[in-house]
C-alpha cells in the first residue's frame, strides 16, 4: 500500500499551513501564477459556449490563447497538489503517532519535494513566455535594405525561408502586401499574415537587419558582396485590445503603382490610410478588390498601432526596473548570413548554425536556443 492509499490524499484538498510554508514562491509570482490560472479556466469556459463554438476564427483565436497559458496553468495545479500531498506527509512523521507510516511518509518525502522543485522550475518558465504563447497571429513585413537589385533579392529568399519554416510549423501564410522587381523577380517590401500556436514567441526574434555575405547574380567578376534586408514582425491584435476612433483615421483611394497589367494600374483598388493621431500610415494594393485592401489595411494598422503601444508600455517598464514579465526588445542587427562559409551568426548566440539547413526553413534549433536565452533572461528578472 502506498504512501497516498494510507493518508487518503486527495489532489483537490486545499493546502494546509504546513505546505504553505514549504512553498517558496513570492508573492508577486504566486498573483501571476493565480492570475494565469483563472484566465486559463476563463478562456476554457469560453470554448464550452455555444456562441463561441459558431464562430470559427473565434475558436481558433481562444484555443491558441489557452494552449499557450497551458504549460503554465496546469504545472501550478500539479505544483499545488504536490505541496499538498507533501505536507500531509510531514505532518505524519512530526506527530510519530503511528512509527511505521511515519517511516514510509519519510522515505516518500524527498522525492515529492524533488519533484515539487522541478515542477515549479517549469511553470516559471512556462510563466515567463505565456504572455507571447498566446499571440497566434502575426504582421511580417520585409523590405530590401541596402544592396540595390541584389538586396530584392535577399528579401526574397527571407520571405522563402519564412514560408517554409511555417509550413514546417504547421502555421499559415498570407502575402496582404508585395511590391516586387520584375527585372530579376526580387521582392522590395512584402507585408504578410502569418498564424499559429507559438508564432509570436518565436518570430519576435528576427524583428531586425538580417545581412547577407555572397556573390549576387548580377556580379560578373565573383566578388562578395553585403547585402541587407529588414524584418519587422508585430502581434497581431484581436480589435478589441487597441483603442482606435476610425473618425481619425483618412482614408484614400487610389490606383496601384507598379507592374501588374492593366487592371492594377487603371483600376482605383489601392488603399491608404492615415492615423493622424500618430501619423502611422498604411497603403494596401496587393488585391484586385478595394475591399480587400481596404480590410487588409485596416488589419496592418491595429497591429502598428498595439505594437506602439506595447512599446510605450515597456519603456515605462524598463525605466521603473520593475522586472515585470514581458517581451524585451531585441538588437536591430540580428544575424548574419555567409554564403561563402556555409555558416550563419545570430548575433545573440555563440553557436552558429548550417547554412543550408536554414535557408531551407529548418529554424528550430536557432529558435530553441533563442527563447531559453531570453527565457533564462527572464527568469532572472522575476
Amino acid at each position: 500500500m502506498s504512501v497516498r492509499e494510507v493518508f487518503g490524499f486527495d489532489p483537490s484538498y486545499s493546502r494546509p499551513m504546513a505546505a504553505q510554508a514549504a512553498d517558496n514562491l513570492s508573492d508577486r509570482v504566486r498573483e501571476r501564477l493565480d492570475a494565469l490560472a483563472e484566465r486559463h479556466r476563463a478562456l476554457s469556459e469560453q470554448l464550452e459556449d455555444p456562441a463561441v463554438l459558431s464562430d470559427h476564427r473565434r475558436v481558433r483565436d481562444l484555443s491558441i490563447q489557452r494552449a499557450g497559458l497551458a504549460p503554465a496553468a496546469e504545472g501550478y495545479t500539479r505544483y499545488q497538489a504536490l505541496l499538498s500531498e507533501a505536507a500531509e506527509l510531514r505532518a505524519a512523521v512530526e506527530s510519530g503517532a503511528d512509527p511505521e507510516l511515519a517511516e514510509l511518509a519519510r522515505e516518500e518525502l524527498p522525492r515529492l519535494e524533488s519533484e515539487a522543485s522541478q515542477t515549479i522550475a517549469g511553470v516559471k518558465a512556462a510563466l515567463v513566455n505565456a504572455e507571447d504563447r498566446g499571440v497566434g497571429s502575426v504582421i511580417l513585413e520585409i523590405r530590401a535594405g541596402t544592396g540595390g537589385d541584389e538586396a530584392g533579392l535577399w528579401a526574397r529568399d527571407l520571405f522563402d525561408m519564412y514560408q517554409k519554416y511555417a509550413a514546417r510549423k504547421g502555421w499559415s501564410v498570407e502575402t496582404l502586401d508585395l511590391t516586387g522587381d520584375a527585372s530579376l523577380g526580387g521582392i522590395r517590401h512584402v507585408v504578410a499574415n502569418i498564424s499559429g500556436e507559438g508564432v509570436w514567441s518565436e518570430l519576435a526574434f528576427e524583428a531586425g537587419v538580417h545581412s547577407v555575405k555572397r556573390v549576387p547574380a548580377t556580379e560578373a567578376a565573383g566578388r562578395i558582396h553585403t547585402s541587407t534586408a529588414t524584418v519587422a514582425v508585430l502581434p497581431e491584435p484581436e480589435e478589441v485590445q487597441v483603442s482606435i476612433d476610425w473618425s481619425e483615421v483618412d482614408e484614400t483611394v487610389t490606383t496601384s503603382q507598379g507592374p501588374g497589367g492593366q487592371n492594377v494600374n487603371k483600376v482605383a483598388t489601392a488603399v491608404r490610410l492615415l492615423h493622424r493621431p500618430t501619423g502611422i500610415e498604411v497603403r494596401m494594393q496587393e488585391s484586385k478588390s478595394q475591399q480587400q485592401n481596404r480590410e487588409r489595411a485596416k488589419r496592418l494598422l491595429l497591429a502598428r498601432l498595439y505594437e506602439l503601444e506595447r512599446q510605450k508600455v515597456h519603456a515605462a517598464r524598463t525605466e521603473a526596473r520593475n522586472s515585470q514579465i514581458g517581451t524585451g526588445q531585441r538588437s536591430e542587427k540580428v544575424r548574419v548570413y555567409r554564403y561563402q562559409d556555409g555558416i550563419v551568426a545570430d548575433e545573440r548566440l555563440a553557436e552558429k548554425f548550417q547554412l543550408r539547413d536554414v535557408i531551407g526553413g529548418a529554424l528550430e534549433a536557432m529558435m530553441r536556443a533563442l527563447l531559453e536565452q531570453e527565457t533564462t533572461r527572464r527568469l532572472e528578472a522575476l
